[in-house]
């Protein structure tokens, strides 16, 4: 597992003294609140303040202190290090879940998760399919979704009557 993880997007700048708008990344954008740095490019920056703005997070980075030193950093992706992102249990970063292998319970294999919607209510994950080669939709429920061991690298699940053609 990598040690950094995508946090979102710097989408613009903001005013004149430097700030961005970033576009999170992430289940709650007030994650930012917690965090005292970024890593752009490979390089860390102090976060001075930051405040949650219609759909985007507005961050004044330290050593970031007008537009053209912002306008930089447009379109380049704000990550963060792993240990200062704890999860509540039962909870996985998607840079963890994608690739796992999802199987049934009964050990058929449907195919491997190449990536995760963001429904709003549940995420929903996306399998590339070496079952019936038919994309298959997961949603993550948990009725449906019976365990995820990322070390192992797997997904067990109990599909819903009619959620894929056999």
């Amino acid at each position: 597992m990598d040690n950094l993880l995508e946090i979102g997007k710097i989408v613009n700048t903001h005013g004149i003294r430097g700030e961005v708008k970033i576009q999170p990344w992430c289940d709650d954008p007030y994650v930012f609140d917690e965090l005292e740095s970024l890593i752009i490019d490979g390089e860390e920056y102090f976060i001075e303040r930051n405040r949650f703005h219609k759909t985007c997070q507005i961050v004044k980075l330290e050593g970031i202190d007008d537009m053209n030193a912002a306008e930089l950093l447009k379109n380049k992706i704000a990550h963060v290090e792993r240990e200062n992102m704890p999860l509540p249990e039962g909870r996985y970063f998607v840079a963890d879940v994608l690739g796992l292998e999802v199987r049934e319970e009964n050990g058929r294999v449907l195919g491997e998760i190449g990536d995760v919607i963001k429904t709003g209510s549940n995420d929903v994950y996306v399998l590339k399919n070496t079952f019936n080669k038919k994309q298959i939709l997961i949603p993550v429920l948990g009725d449906v979704v019976l365990e995820t061991n990322i070390d192992g690298g797997y997904v067990t699940v109990r599909l819903m009557k009619g959620l894929i053609d056999e």
